[in-house]
């Protein structure tokens, strides 16, 4: 949104709400639906895949031992969960949706805004 103030030629001062920013440009999706589209469908890919390749592994993966004092580092599947909460799906039904390509991108889509399906969930507007 920076950059997009600067663009506009609009300060943090002038009290201008995001939205009206994004109307201003025609913008039409923010950055925040981008990135989650892209992750819930990188997810979904991920969730097909060979249960002994490495980056099932790595999503669905645990590592025994403790983490250090301060706050929990966040994972990738945390940031995962977040993201279907956000489209208002638990992550179980979520995997379970996700083994059927179509009906993954179609949900993650529909969800995030994407109305055309034609146009892909990771083209940026």
């Amino acid at each position: 949104m920076t950059v997009l103030r600067k663009i506009c030629g609009v300060t943090r001062e002038d009290h201008r709400r995001n939205v009206d920013i994004l109307k201003e440009l025609s913008i039409e999706r923010d950055i925040i639906s981008v990135i989650q589209c892209r992750r819930l469908t990188y997810c979904g890919h991920v969730t097909r895949i060979d249960k002994d390749r490495l980056p099932y592994i790595l999503l669905y993966g645990y590592t025994h031992g403790c983490r250090g004092k301060g706050r929990p580092k966040k994972r990738w599947i945390d940031n995962i969960r977040e993201d279907c909460m956000d489209i208002g799906i638990p992550i179980q039904e979520a995997s379970h949706i996700a083994t059927d390509r179509n009906l993954w991108r179609k949900t993650v889509c529909k969800l995030l805004g994407v109305l055309d399906l034609r146009v892909r969930c990771n083209d940026s507007t």
